[in-house]
């Protein structure tokens, strides 16, 4: 695994390089784990994303494994009760986030929309945008599609979903391949 070639980014340890390879870049297109990733990444704002990934199953178990439905339920008891648990980023505003962002997932899945899946990457034609990329320098942190992904999921009531929040998810979901052209992992 370690003789590879990968993107730099991802070379500072083994959990590093596992989620480089099995996860980031790859299309996702199951409605709960799309879900889990847009709250992770909101999560990580202000943060490394190293610092969340480590935390993805404290994540899972606070979250109650990511059942929106619960989530959306959330009232002052979880919040202080998430506010405690040292498996995830104890930060008030982004747990808060956690659940607003589960009642609008749930008004996206029950609102005759679709499904998630298909609000997210019906801003990429439903098909992952293959960057070109030969080093890290060239790869954005926001291009004009995060723009107006960022914009559609506030209208409908989400928060922690910049742009920049917003481009990191779209690489992480393989929505864009930003994999450079040297990685072993790149598509095209």
């Amino acid at each position: 695994m370690n003789s590879l070639i990968r993107c730099p980014w991802c070379l500072k340890d083994d959990i590093y390089m596992a989620y480089h390879d099995n996860v980031w870049g790859h299309a996702e297109h199951d409605d709960r784990k799309l879900f889990a990733k847009l709250i992770l990444d909101g999560a990580q704002a202000g943060l490394s994303w190293y610092t969340i990934l480590i935390r993805t199953e404290g994540y899972a178990k606070a979250f109650d494994d990511w059942n929106a439905e619960k989530i959306a339920r959330y009232g002052k008891k979880d919040i202080e009760r998430l506010m405690n648990d040292i498996g995830i980023i104890r930060n008030r505003q982004k747990v808060e986030s956690a659940i607003k962002n589960a009642q609008a997932y749930l008004r996206i899945m029950e609102g005759g929309k679709g499904s998630f899946d298909r609000f997210i990457w019906k801003h990429v034609d439903h098909k992952p945008i293959v960057n070109k990329w030969t080093s890290l320098a060239q790869v954005p942190a926001s291009t004009p599609v995060s723009d107006a992904l960022s914009k559609d999921l506030k209208k409908a009531g989400f928060s922690f979903v910049g742009t920049t929040i917003v481009y990191a998810y779209m690489q992480a979901i393989g929505m864009v391949d930003d994999h450079l052209v040297s990685c072993w992992r790149r598509k095209g």
